[in-house]
C-alpha cells in the first residue's frame, strides 16, 4: 500500500511544479508562496474533516506539536526556497536538483533514525544521486542565463529542509492521523509565509498579481496539499517495520483471541485408543446386541 501512497505524492508533485512555474511568471515568489498555503491549508483541514481525525487534536501530546511545529517551520523554509528557485531558473533543473533531498533524508534516516543502509541500497542512492545529475540540462535558457547560479542555491537550500521535513514529520506524526499532521504543519506554513510576505515589505505586490497566475497558483495548492497528505501516509506501511509473527493472534488487552491448540505427535502416541466394542454410533449399538 506504501508503495500507491508514494507514487501517488510523486504525480501530485509533479502536477504542483507545472502548476506553480506558470503561475510565478510575473509574481513575486514569496507572494505566490503565501497564496498558495491558504489554498493548501483549506484543502488539509477539509481531508480532516472528511476522514473524522478533528478529535484527535486534543489528544497530541506537546513533543508531537514541537515536532509537527518544527516540520512546518522546515516545510516553509523548502517552500519559499523551491519558488524562488522555480521563478529565477529552469523547470527541467530546479525539480531534479530539488529532488536531491531523497538521498540527503535516507541518510539523515540512517544517522537520526538508525534505520538500516544495506549494499543495495547504498547503490541505490549512488544511482539517485548521479542520475539527477545527468537530468540537469546543461543548456542555460536566456532567463536563467541572466540570474547566473543563484537558482541552484535556492534549489539546493529547498533540497535540505525538505530533508529535514522528512525526518521531523517521521519523528512528528507517530500516532497522529496524516490528514491531521499535514493540517498543522500547514498552519504553521500560513503564518510563517505572510510574516516573510510583510517583514520583506512585498504587501503591496498583492494586488499586482495577474488574474491568471492567481488561478494556477491556486491550482498548485490541492495537489501539494494531497502530496503532503500521501506522503506522510507511506511511512505507515512501508518495508523494514517488524511484523508479528504469521500465527500470533491480533488481540487487545481486555479482549484476547485465543489460536487452537496444533496437538503434538508425542500427544498423538500417549492419547489412549478407542476401544474396540465401545459403540461410537448408534447403528454400531444394534448390530453389537445382536451378534451378541
Amino acid at each position: 500500500m506504501w508503495v500507491l501512497y508514494a507514487f501517488g505524492s510523486a504525480l501530485f508533485a509533479g502536477l504542483t511544479a507545472v502548476l506553480a512555474k506558470c503561475g510565478i511568471r510575473k509574481t513575486d515568489s514569496t507572494v505566490a508562496t503565501a497564496i498558495r498555503t491558504i489554498v493548501v491549508l483549506v484543502f488539509s483541514w477539509l481531508m480532516v474533516f472528511l476522514v473524522g481525525s478533528q478529535s484527535q487534536i486534543t489528544q497530541l501530546g506537546g513533543k508531537t506539536l514541537l515536532f509537527l511545529i518544527l516540520s512546518g517551520l522546515a516545510t516553509g523554509a523548502s517552500w519559499l526556497c523551491y519558488f524562488r528557485a522555480l521563478q529565477i531558473g529552469d523547470i527541467n533543473k530546479v525539480v531534479p536538483v530539488d529532488k536531491s533531498s531523497t538521498v540527503l533524508t535516507i541518510l539523515l534516516a540512517v544517522v537520526f533514525l538508525h534505520e538500516s543502509l544495506s549494499l543495495a541500497k547504498g547503490a541505490g542512492i549512488v544511482c539517485i544521486a548521479a542520475g539527477t545529475y545527468l537530468m540537469i540540462e546543461k543548456k542555460q535558457s536566456s532567463g536563467a542565463a541572466k540570474t547566473g547560479a543563484s537558482w541552484l542555491l535556492y534549489a539546493a537550500g529547498s533540497a535540505v529542509f525538505a530533508s529535514l521535513t522528512s525526518i521531523l514529520g517521521k519523528v512528528g506524526i507517530s500516532g497522529v492521523e496524516s490528514n491531521l499532521g499535514t493540517a498543522i504543519r500547514t498552519g504553521v506554513v500560513l503564518v510563517m509565509s505572510w510574516m516573510m510576505v510583510f517583514v520583506t515589505g512585498k504587501g503591496a505586490k498583492l494586488r499586482e498579481v495577474p488574474k491568471g497566475e492567481l488561478g494556477f497558483i491556486c491550482l498548485s495548492g490541492p495537489g501539494h496539499g494531497r502530496q503532503l497528505a500521501l506522503l506522510l501516509q507511506g511511512p505507515a506501511g512501508r518495508p523494514g517495520q517488524r511484523r508479528r509473527p504469521h500465527r500470533q493472534a491480533e488481540h487487545s488487552r481486555d479482549h484476547p483471541v485465543l489460536l487452537p491448540r496444533v496437538p503434538r505427535k508425542a500427544d498423538e502416541k500417549s492419547r489412549p485408543r478407542p476401544h474396540p466394542r465401545r459403540c461410537r454410533h448408534p447403528a454400531d449399538a444394534a448390530v453389537i446386541t445382536d451378534k451378541s
